[in-house]
């Protein structure tokens, strides 16, 4: 069921603690229905669904808070990182479709796709520059910059995982689970 694949990898986006998750989903009958049920469901509370790459046998879904890709996509930081890999669009369309043909252009995950997850620029920087070597900690991403922050936000999403796993195996919907988004 992909709603229990959300709970278990995208708990912290749902619960407006990350800005967004990725994973790999088994492709099978019924896929399509469920992920546009899904969609349409998500999309009330400011959370997007979107498949990055589809082959025969499974799709890689990114779910995301639409207004902090907005925002983040917004930085000056995050635009000169996109700018040399080929992103000449900012706003949450233009991006991902440069992001979605990046992928399935390469044989490896952009480097890039730090920025589309949340992830401190300077770590994402950070991987790039020391080719994912020599980093002060490893948890949901590699960090080179404010290890304690870093540390902090890991253990944050663990625990958010936890809880919402708890909550949905004992029978909470995905909607009351989902964090609203902010008033604009």
């Amino acid at each position: 069921m992909l709603d229990r694949a959300i709970i278990d990898h995208a708990s912290p986006t749902l619960a407006r603690l990350k800005l967004g998750n990725l994973f790999n989903y088994p492709m099978s009958a019924g896929f399509d229905a469920e992920f546009a049920d899904l969609q349409a469901l998500l999309e009330g509370k400011g959370v997007s669904l979107s498949v990055l790459r589809e082959t025969r046998d499974k799709a890689l879904v990114y779910i995301y808070r639409t207004d902090e890709l907005e925002k983040a996509l917004r930085d000056d930081g995050i635009q000169r990182l996109l700018r040399p890999c080929g992103y000449a669009r900012f706003d949450v369309s233009g991006a991902l479709e440069t992001l979605k043909s990046r992928l399935n252009d390469a044989d490896t995950f952009p480097h890039e796709i730090g920025v589309f997850l949340g992830y401190p620029l300077e770590d994402v920087l950070g991987f790039i520059e020391n080719g994912g070597k020599n980093c002060l900690a490893c948890g949901c991403w590699k960090v080179y910059a404010n290890e304690c922050a870093a540390l902090a936000a890991f253990r944050r999403y663990e625990k958010c995982k936890s809880v919402y796993q708890r909550l949905f195996a004992s029978g909470c919907p995905l909607s009351r689970l989902t964090v609203a988004a902010r008033p604009a």
